[in-house]
């Protein structure tokens, strides 16, 4: 059976997407997104160079021809810097698919809403799909799908920080709430943390410090590759209900 993940129209092969930061160099970078079977990656405009052909590319290394490239705000601590940072993403690359993010303090890197908020409108208005980094409010993110995101992006903890999901309650309540895809964004620390938020029922996970951080970022990428798809397949399964008290799983009949 199909289980086909799409964003804003596009089909998306891999419900895993793959952060391109942090790792030690371009090569180490596309070893570990061919590891992970991710066929989408983020990149952050300001800090990673796609754009200039004069320095080495990263574009070198992961053909945009096979791998969607998702540009990033990544840096940015106001709308009106988000809006031009996306724009010359368009202009000089023809990226229309992006992700917003848009900080709102430079040691939590939480995200600031209210500035959020202003550029999702917009860019939505000048015809851009949006995948929007927020908080895990759950009245946030229902306004920002009804401003037009493609996708909401919430928070499992502190960007970088490794610990995880630690808020189920607010993550579910996005998640059923929403009619556009949820994308786990921020704190994801290992792929047990990733199967979880499947298994919750988000369309996809996005991870890039646990692997590139990691000491073999290569084989942690291939592990996140198979907890997403797990992830996934259990909670179309649909686990069993919990109960009170103990059920034994061997037949009562036949007791000698």
């Amino acid at each position: 059976m199909k289980d086909n993940f799409f964003i804003g129209g596009k089909l998306i092969k891999s419900r895993l997407i793959v952060g391109t930061g942090k790792y030690k160099n371009f090569k180490e970078t596309a070893l570990a997104v061919k590891a992970s079977g991710a066929d989408m990656v983020t990149v952050a405009v300001r800090r990673v160079n796609i754009l200039d052909k004069k320095k080495p590319m990263l574009t070198d290394y992961l053909n945009p021809k096979k791998i969607k490239y998702l540009p990033n705000t990544a840096g940015c601590f106001n709308a009106e810097d988000s809006l031009r940072t996306l724009r010359l993403a368009r202009e000089m690359g023809g990226w229309k698919m992006v992700k917003l993010e848009v900080l709102g303090d430079k040691k939590n890197l939480f995200p600031n809403m209210i500035e959020t908020l202003k550029a999702t409108k917009i860019l939505a208005k000048e015809g851009f799909k949006v995948l929007v980094y927020c908080s895990d409010d759950p009245l946030l993110a229902k306004k920002l799908e009804d401003l037009g995101a493609s996708a909401i992006m919430p928070l499992a903890s502190p960007i970088g920080s490794g610990h995880g999901i630690q808020n189920k309650i607010n993550l579910s309540l996005i998640i059923k709430n929403a009619k556009v895809p949820v994308i786990v964004d921020a704190g994801i620390g290992t792929p047990s943390d990733a199967t979880i938020a499947m298994e919750m029922g988000c369309d996809g996970v996005l991870v890039n410090s646990a692997i590139a951080l990691s000491n073999k970022p290569i084989l942690m990428a291939e592990s996140f590759k198979h907890a997403v798809i797990s992830g996934r397949k259990s909670y179309k399964a649909i686990r069993m209900q919990k109960v009170l008290y103990g059920s034994a799983s061997s037949p009562k009949k036949g007791l000698i």
